[in-house]
């Protein structure tokens, strides 16, 4: 079955930048519009960004102007870029299929905390 693995998580003063990918097991990626969830402690998970299998993008409100949404799909792999981060953002991170689609097994996640 495709497993998802998530990568590049970390901690990061605020303002600052981490990028994170998505790593499919199969060609899952190349049919499939994709999406970055986040849950952080106490809350629950949410959608972040969404990506077509032709690049189409989508951003919550929250993330909207920071993070930034790309797809290699030669590399079966979702990136998520996230700029000026800040306390809100702390959070683990998890890819999975976009809303309305079958979702795939969720993955470990990346842990991403934004502190001084």
């Amino acid at each position: 079955h495709v497993q998802l693995v998530e990568s590049g998580g970390g901690l990061v003063q605020p303002w600052g930048s981490l990028r994170l990918s998505c790593a499919a097991s199969g060609s899952i990626h190349s049919i499939y519009a994709m999406g970055w969830y986040r849950q952080a402690p106490g809350k629950q998970r949410e959608l972040i960004a969404t990506i077509s299998s032709r690049g189409s993008t989508n951003y919550a409100d929250s993330v909207k102007g920071r993070f930034t949404v790309s797809r290699d799909n030669a590399k079966n792999t979702v990136y998520l870029q996230m700029n000026s981060l800040n306390a809100e953002d702390t959070a683990v991170y998890y890819c999975n299929a976009a809303p309305g689609l079958v979702p795939l097994p969720w993955g470990q996640g990346t842990q991403v905390t934004v502190s001084s």
